[in-house]
Order: C-alpha cells, then sequence, then structure tokens
C-alpha cells in the first residue's frame, strides 16, 4: 500500500518513505525526544506505525504484514509480561493460612485433650472457640484498608486498575523512570542565546526570534517565547515586519528564516546554517565550531542564526526538567528507593538529564525489550520494581513492573498496560504514591500486630475458664474468674463482632506514618497495637461477662 502522509499525519503502520522527506517525531515509540529526518533512499527510508510527521510532505510504502509491524510486537511483549506478588503479601496469606492451621490443630487437639481427662466440653463450645481465635479481625479489616487506600488514590487525582499495586507501591525499592515526558517536559525548549560578539547579544536575539515566527515546531516556539522573555516583549506585542518574506522550517532544508527589507535571517541546524554561509561564500563556521562541540557533548542541541551571510551566534536547545522532579528523586532516594532513568536518547544527553535530575542511575538508547529486560532483572534479584512512563514504547515494561504508573496525557498503550494512571501527568507525584502505599503497609501490619495479640489474648482468656472447673492446675491463669465456659465463648464472641467494627474508621483513616526508621515504627506498633491488642480482650471479655450475667442470659 502507497499512502500520502502531510504535516500533522500519523503514521498508520511500519513501511518506507518512496517519495518526499519529513520530519518525524518518534518521540513515543522511541523515546529519543529530538524529531528526526526520514527520506526516500539510504538509511533513513524507515518509518514506524504510530510516529507523526512534523513537517513536510511524504509518500510511504506500508511493508509491515499484519501482526507483524512494531506496535503489534510491543502488544505481544505487554501480554507475555506477568507481575509478581509482593513480599509482604506473600508473607501475610503464608502468616495468616499458618495460624488457621494452628488454631485448628489446638482446637481439634483440646476435645482429645479434655476426653483424656474426663471433661466433658460440648462440641458447640469448641466451634465457638475456633470461631473467636480464628485471625477474622485482620480478615475482615484487609478489605476495608485496600478500598481506603484506593479512595486516598483518588484524592491524589490517581486511578489505580489493581488494589494490588496501591499496597505494592509502599514496598517499592526500584524505581524507572521514561525520561522524555516523564523527567522531562518532552520538547527541546531553547534555554540559551550564545553569541560569538558579546555586543551583539540583541541582535542575536531579535534575529532569532525573526528567523523562528515560521517555525512551527514546539522548538521554535520556545525561541520565541524564550527571546520575548529576553527582550521584554508581551505577546500582544509581537508583530510581523510589513513586506517580509518568510522561509518556513522544513525537513528539506532544516532552516526557517525572514527576508525583509533587504536583509536575510536564517536559523536551523549547524550543518544547514554552515552551508547556506559557506554557499554565498562569506563568513566560515569555523570559530563557531567550538560551541557547537561544547553544547553538543553536553548533551544540548545547538541551532546557528545567520543575518547576511554572518552568524551571529548559537542557540541552546535541551530537554528542560519538570519543575520539582530533583526534590522529589533526592526524597525517594533518602527513602532508599533507587530511581533509574531510562531513555532512547544518546548517552551523553542521558548522562547530563540524569547528572541534573539526581537520579542514581541511567540507561541510553534503551529499548522496549531493554526496559522489559530491566525490569525482569531486578525483579529476579527480589526487588519491587516501579515503571513510570507515557509512551507505546513503554507499554511493555509498564505491564511487566509490580507498579505500573502511566501519564493521563501519555498514549493509550501506555495506560492500558499500567494498573496505575496519574490523571495530573506529574511525576513528581510518585513520593505522594509511594507514601499511599507505606502508610497502607503500616496500618495493615499495625492491625495484623492488634489481630494476632488479640487472639492470644484471647486463648488465654477463654482455656482455663473452660478447664479450671476440672482442671485445678489452670486455675492459676483464670485470672478474669469469668461467670461460667459457655459465658466465656460467649462473651468472647461478642466480643470479636463488636471490635472489628470499631476498628474500620481506623482502617479507613490509616495509622499515621512519618518517614521513621524500621525499627522505631516497630517499636510504636509493638508498643500501642500489641500490648493494645493482648489488654483490649480481657477487659471487653471481662465486661461483658458481667452484662451477661446481671441479664442472666446463661
Amino acid at each position: 500500500d502507497m499512502i500520502l502522509l502531510t504535516e500533522g499525519d500519523t503514521i498508520p503502520g511500519d513501511g518506507e518513505v518512496a517519495v518526499g522527506t519529513a520530519l518525524i517525531d518518534e518521540s513515543a515509540i522511541t523515546g529519543e525526544s529530538a524529531p528526526v529526518i526520514r527520506e526516500c533512499g539510504g538509511d533513513r527510508s524507515g518509518v514506524t506505525g504510530g510516529t507523526r510527521v512534523l513537517s513536510g510532505n511524504i509518500k510511504v510504502r506500508i511493508t509491515a504484514n499484519p501482526g507483524e509491524s512494531f506496535l503489534d510486537q510491543m502488544i505481544g511483549m505487554v501480554e507475555g509480561a506477568k507481575r509478581q506478588k509482593t513480599p509482604n503479601e506473600k508473607a501475610l496469606n503464608v502468616f495468616l493460612i499458618a495460624l488457621t492451621v494452628l488454631f485448628i490443630v489446638v482446637v481439634v487437639t483440646l476435645k482429645y485433650f479434655a476426653a483424656y481427662m474426663g471433661i466433658n466440653v460440648a462440641l458447640a463450645t469448641l466451634i465457638a472457640l475456633l470461631v473467636c481465635l480464628m485471625p477474622t479481625t485482620i480478615g475482615g479489616l484487609l478489605p476495608a484498608i485496600g478500598i481506603a487506600g484506593m479512595d486516598r488514590l483518588l484524592q491524589y487525582n490517581f486511578i489505580a486498575t489493581s488494589g494490588r499495586a496501591v499496597e505494592a507501591s509502599g514496598d517499592v525499592d526500584v524505581v524507572l523512570m521514561d525520561k522524555t515526558g516523564t523527567i522531562t517536559l518532552g520538547n527541546r525548549m531553547a534555554t540559551e542565546f550564545i553569541p560569538l560578539d558579546k555586543n551583539k547579544e540583541a541582535d542575536l536575539i531579535k534575529a532569532a526570534l525573526l528567523s523562528s515566527l515560521a517555525d512551527d515546531t514546539p522548538e521554535g516556539r520556545s525561541i520565541v517565547v524564550l527571546a520575548k522573555e529576553k527582550l521584554g516583549i508581551r505577546g500582544s506585542d509581537i508583530r510581523a515586519p510589513e513586506g517580509a518574506d518568510f522561509c518556513p522550517f522544513s525537513a528539506e532544508t532544516r532552516m526557517s528564516g525572514i527576508d525583509w527589507n533587504g536583509h536575510r535571517i536564517r536559523k536551523g541546524a549547524f550543518d544547514a546554517i554552515k552551508d547556506y554561509v559557506a554557499a554565498r561564500g562569506l563568513q566560515k563556521a569555523e570559530d563557531v565550531e567550538k560551541i557547537v562541540t561544547k553544547i553538543s557533548t553536553e548533551g544540548s542541541t545547538p541551532l546557528l542564526v545567520a543575518e547576511d551571510g554572518e552568524i551571529l551566534g548559537v542557540i541552546r536547545l535541551k530537554d528542560v526538567l519538570k519543575e520539582g522532579i530533583s526534590t522529589r528523586i533526592a526524597k525517594l532516594r533518602h527513602m532508599g528507593i533507587k530511581s533509574i532513568m531510562i531513555t532512547g536518547d544518546n548517552p551523553l544527553t542521558a548522562a547530563t538529564i540524569a547528572a541534573e535530575a539526581g537520579v542514581n542511575d541511567f540507561v541510553a538508547q534503551a529499548k522496549p525489550v531493554t526496559k522489559l529486560e530491566l525490569i525482569r532483572k531486578y525483579q529476579g534479584m527480589g526487588h519491587l520494581v516501579a515503571m513510570i512512563g507515557d509512551g507505546t514504547n513503554d507499554a511493555p515494561a509498564l505491564a511487566q513492573a509490580d507498579v505500573a504508573v502511566a501519564m493521563n496525557a501519555g498514549t493509550q498503550a501506555a495506560r492500558e498496560a499500567a494498573n496505575i494512571v496519574d490523571l495530573d501527568s506529574n511525576p513528581t507525584k510518585l513520593l505522594d504514591l509511594v507514601e499511599i502505599g507505606k502508610q497502607i503497609l503500616i496500618t495493615r501490619g499495625a492491625l495484623t500486630t492488634f489481630s494476632v495479640a488479640n487472639d492470644v489474648a484471647k486463648y488465654f482468656a477463654i482455656i482455663p475458664a473452660i478447664f479450671a472447673l476440672e482442671y485445678p492446675q489452670l486455675r492459676i491463669l483464670d485470672i478474669m474468674r469469668l461467670t461460667s465456659p459457655e459465658s466465656a465463648v460467649l462473651s468472647a464472641v461478642i466480643f470479636n463482632a463488636i471490635i472489628i467494627p470499631l476498628l474500620i474508621p481506623l482502617a479507613l483513616r490509616g495509622v499515621h506514618y512519618n518517614l521513621s526508621s524500621v525499627s522505631a515504627l516497630l517499636r510504636r506498633n509493638l508498643a500501642i497495637y500489641g500490648l493494645g491488642g493482648l489488654v483490649l480482650p480481657f477487659v471487653g471479655i471481662k465486661l461483658i461477662d458481667i452484662f451477661l450475667s446481671v441479664l442472666k442470659v446463661l
């Protein structure tokens, strides 16, 4: 199939450029923020489905068979990805199962122990005892904790498709962040004007402004914004000069400019402006090569500005960090979470952005399969991995990550592969997500501690009451002196029915969390919820027993 594509069109499938030249935005597929030129013939003719034509007109011959395109391959990787259970989730499941089996064994052996001692214990009493001892408190509160976590996410403008993702976010110790659109704004922005002659900085800025008026690319618009800011011009004050002849930016020339009042102003790529100046036999570009080389080695992109054959200076284009991202990454490091930036950019650009953002590590020239393999590598080492992305190229990695956060402003493929979507498209909110997850873990841990202590207390409250009459040696343990075995069991059942509804508000509100050490949090939980879980059943069961005896229920 042969397809004609113009500016703004999305390429429908993988293929080759048959006619024309165009500037293509491949950031959603490759993660590379800089647009690339695709033209017929040579090694720059290949195009990928899902990329967008920024400028120029091309005819594309679709070469990929149905089901074999780049997007289809990524869909296959997404479907093959599988999330693992979190260590805390596995530990809690094993613990609750072990506790249940333990109490079943205890109750079953009690029947035979009672028969051996010649004590008659009704089967209904043993069943009631088993009901009291089962970890029903934490079992009943776990759904409330999960619902509370989902509700807190909504308050922060997150939408979670999985309750497990919310809880796993508190266990995360490795975070992978896509550079384009996540750490950076996603488009290269003009950040600096560098004149060859310090006395002509104003001339450079004015020339850059005029030559960019016909450049509709994001880079061109950013030059206009920066120039107006430097010159103190308001948006409404700028007007195109009368009689001006604009030269729009195109993929063929890689320049834009203006011819006005006998002056020719051009702005564009280094080699394009160099050839433009050299073709007119005017100034040579050797004196700007040092500046261009320095900018390139720093991971930025240089653009040259020339007026009437004289090169006035250089414009620095670079990926700009999203506001507040460096501070949030530093806080993640303080919490012991390793941050890794992944990008399709070249190593120089990647190293520059990584240093500015303050991430622990970075991976440059990464393909979708590279991200997927990196996540599996860390998961194989026992880490819980979070991934933040917004592009189609991030989808396989998002599907594999334990916590996958997609930006709402990103592609549909990324949102579908993720289990959490950030409606604000603000990656700096990752810290909020981690704190919500940690609060859920602290709440679950505190209530589990209370539940276990609660069960132990009920065991030592009920068993002596059941056997003390027939087995005097146990009287020393019967500190509550309950009315009768039946009253003891009924009081415990009623206490169980009361305590769960009373704890639901705490489960929904969450236990207070701050950035304390693990040992400090453990001591606090044991002191409040462990000791409370031991004392409260004795007090509650005794009060209920007194109430039942007054009413003469038994």
